[in-house]
């Protein structure tokens, strides 16, 4: 819910920014007319004030933002053994997935997603193939191996593995030229 907070916070900042700025050029280059009284320069005074403090706000948000460590990125799964604290972070497992199932043959350009959830862990494997081999095999032949090469090497529960066939590529043919 923050990040969405945050970013309609910067679409709302960006987009003032840009408003406040195309008037500004419009005023100060001559292109639109203008006179005010007293009363009305006091209150753009008043509103100018009042906006640049939302916009020094929102900039200390923003500068905040982009400073603080972001704790998605640091990602693991604890698990506790009879000697101690064990750590395995999500981008070891994906890769785990990546070399389960590179040895698969005929699966290329592979990429994983990890998500953990109460019952194990679920990969998501997206794959090109070469259209060699049985699609329905091939993916059946993905998922056990990652799925027990995960577990046997982690040791932590598998729940699923989804196999996403991208594309099929088609393997270049060579034709021998005589001369």
């Amino acid at each position: 819910m923050a990040k969405i907070m945050d970013r309609l916070l910067l679409f709302i900042y960006s987009l003032s920014i840009g408003v406040i700025s195309v008037i500004a050029i419009l005023l100060l280059s001559g292109a639109v007319p203008y006179q005010l009284t007293f009363a009305q320069e006091q209150q753009l005074i008043l509103a100018g004030i009042i906006i640049a403090a939302v916009w020094f706000l929102l900039s200390i948000r923003f500068f905040y933002i982009s400073v603080r460590r972001d704790r998605s990125t640091l990602n693991s799964i604890d698990q506790r053994t009879e000697f101690g604290d064990i750590q395995i972070s999500v981008e070891t497992i994906e890769n785990l997935c990546l070399k389960a199932a590179s040895k698969v043959r005929g699966v290329k350009d592979l990429k994983s997603r990890i998500k953990v959830s109460q019952s194990g862990l679920e990969i998501a494997i997206r794959a090109v193939v070469d259209g060699e081999e049985s699609i329905p095999a091939l993916t059946t032949e993905v998922q056990k191996q990652v799925h027990d090469f995960v577990e046997e090497t982690t040791g932590i529960p598998v729940s699923s593995v989804s196999v996403y066939i991208a594309n099929v590529v088609q393997a270049p043919s060579f034709k021998s030229r005589v001369e």
